[in-house]
């Protein structure tokens, strides 16, 4: 076991590609930090996401505008800077961290070397294991002299791990998923939703098998949570219908519809740990990117990744590396392959028995990441150990 940190100052850089996926995990990941004692600084590009995603905040966390050049005289210089998904810090801060006039009084006198981290994207691919912690040396600029290290996360105990709060698991222990769906449906002024035998989570691109996913959900009992933005307007498209909906008031306004058997809530913008509870209430998550597909493993359902699609069709094999880790039967990875368009083979909702199938896979996945240590210890006793 690594040995404990003093209180440190991390500065985290950001910038935003899709609101949802850099911003959240890069929230995640400071909150996480500050929660265990640590001063964290966020910069970033667009925080508007953080209006819902984190309205109150979190103590120990300042979020900077990227643009508002390097911390003020009097302020702590960093220990760690973190750029998330290889964006490249501002060449100003680079040389405010490796020269502090007021360090030690002396004017241009060279500052301790911050532990600096290239914090990459997740993969199950087979490179995460060979490039995790390896060193690249600056040969110019201010910061000649340096190691940047590059810091995967992943899937496996040679990999950097996943975002995991402590108590995360003791919270999912102690959700109760029937008094979350009453809850959801008395907001929502109906009773649809009661006999619903399936709890279906949406939160995806524009996956070209919607229609048919929606068309097939209509044939049993189905309460489909449809996420906002994106999600919503693929599903209304999806459906041919782009009037007003009936609206309710939760706490901002929500629409919903229903389509036979099927019963759809749209809805509002929420924040992180709503997201998480959500998860937790359903029987099957579609999710995207990378927060949400964590998020959906540690709430341990049936689930379908829709991975962000790369011109160079890249993401192909990082869906099948994940299929490998997760050992995915053959049944999630066709439903995986038609749902990312690898495919146009007929997408088949999963049975009682198949489903019943993929989550006990999603089960066994947690298992074995809940035996390894999660991102942020390991980012602390890698600190520790450069130090």
């Amino acid at each position: 076991m690594s040995r404990t940190l003093p209180a440190l100052q991390w500065d985290v850089f950001c910038r935003v590609i899709d609101n949802f996926g850099d911003i959240g995990v890069c929230w995640r990941l400071v909150a996480q930090l500050a929660n265990r004692g640590h001063s964290v600084r966020l910069w970033v590009d667009d925080a508007s996401a953080l209006q819902w995603m984190a309205p109150a905040g979190c103590p120990g966390v300042e979020v900077r505008a990227w643009g508002s050049a390097v911390p003020g005289p009097g302020e702590r210089p960093p220990d760690v800077m973190i750029e998330a998904f290889g964006c490249d810090i501002a060449p100003e801060f680079i040389a405010y961290s490796a020269y502090q006039p007021s360090a030690r009084g002396q004017k241009g006198q060279k500052h301790h070397q911050p532990v600096w981290i290239n914090l990459e994207y997740l993969s199950a691919e087979g490179y995460v294991e060979r490039n995790h912690r390896l060193p690249s040396l600056l040969s110019s600029g201010p910061a000649a002299g340096w190691t940047r290290w590059f810091f995967y996360p992943g899937f496996t105990p040679a990999t950097g791990g996943l975002l995991r709060e402590p108590d995360l698991m003791v919270q999912r222990a102690a959700f109760d998923q029937a008094a979350w769906r009453t809850a959801h449906l008395a907001a929502l002024g109906s009773s649809s939703g009661r006999s619903a035998q399936r709890w279906v989570s949406l939160f995806c691109y524009e996956p070209a098998a919607l229609p048919e996913l929606l068309q097939q959900a209509q044939e049993q009992p189905t309460q489909l949570l449809v996420t906002p933005g994106r999600p919503a307007a693929a599903v209304r498209a999806a459906l041919g219908d782009f009037n007003n909906q009936n609206t309710n008031q939760i706490g901002i306004q929500s629409l919903s519809d229903k389509r036979e058997q099927l019963s759809i809530s749209y809805l509002p913008h929420s924040p992180q740990p709503a997201f998480d509870e959500m998860l937790w209430a359903c029987d099957f998550n579609a999710v995207r990117g990378e927060d949400s597909l964590v998020r959906a493993l540690w709430a341990g359902q049936a689930l379908v990744w829709h991975i962000y699609p790369q011109d160079d069709n890249a993401h192909h094999d990082k869906l099948w590396a994940f299929l490998d880790w997760v050992d995915a039967p053959a049944t999630m990875r066709a439903f995986h392959a038609t749902w990312n368009g690898l495919d146009t083979a007929p997408l088949q909702w999963p049975g009682e028995t198949t489903l019943a199938e993929w989550t006990a896979c999603i089960h066994a996945a947690r298992t074995r990441l809940l035996a390894q240590d999660d991102l942020v210890t390991q980012l602390l006793g890698f600190v520790a150990e450069k130090q």
